[in-house]
């Protein structure tokens, strides 16, 4: 079987956190976005750039290749957290030997296509069901998204309180398209990379 090509689906930035009556609202991950597809026994992990990774994260693509699923296709992010659960892109380059961190984690933000049936076209909440369904089992390098509060005035405010760098907020209804959208709205930190997370400030 030949699985279909994915196009990223992409958020659209905001200046400022905002609520949309009926949105959810997804914490926005410091990680590195990739496609999972599933075919079988063979798996590939690809980046943005159209990179396959499955080496590089080995005992990750073993746990994925072990979901019940023949075919899946996941939309996530691999994820490096620190003991307070934030995750820290910047510890993909290397992690400090004195301080307690997760192994690369997948954080699964959406779910297209399982055994043979293009899930795509289905509404977000519709997908999610799906996702959740395909890692019900308990597994300790897959999770799906975390969902933070029903407002999100109030998402912000846990953003704030847990150090996390932005949420992204989701229309329930929309479906997946490649390409930036306004369905998926993003909010991030000012200067969330800076200072004591090792990267130096802009200009």
């Amino acid at each position: 079987m030949t699985l279909p090509r994915i196009t990223l689906m992409q958020a659209d930035e905001v200046a400022r956190p905002f609520h949309s009556d009926g949105w959810i609202y997804e914490e926005k991950y410091d990680g590195w976005r990739m496609v999972v597809y599933k075919d079988g026994t063979a798996l590939r992990l690809v980046s943005r750039a159209g990179k396959e990774h499955s080496r590089r994260f080995s005992e990750l693509a073993a746990e994925i290749r072990a979901l019940p699923p023949a075919t899946l296709i996941l939309d996530g992010e691999v994820a490096i957290f620190d003991d307070k659960l934030i995750s820290r892109f910047e510890w993909f380059r290397k992690r400090p030997e004195d301080v307690a961190s997760t192994p690369p984690i997948y954080m699964a933000l959406d779910c297209l296509y399982v055994d043979g049936r293009d899930l795509r076209a289905l509404p977000l909440r519709e997908r999610r069901e799906a996702l959740e369904h395909v890692i019900e089992n308990d597994h300790t390098l897959i999770f799906p998204a975390r969902r933070l509060a029903d407002n999100g005035l109030e998402a912000w405010g846990q953003v704030l309180e847990r150090g996390y760098e932005g949420y992204v907020g989701k229309d329930p209804a929309s479906t997946y398209r490649g390409g930036r959208t306004v369905s998926w709205l993003k909010v991030k930190q000012q200067n969330y990379r800076e200072g004591e997370r090792g990267w130096e400030p802009k200009g």
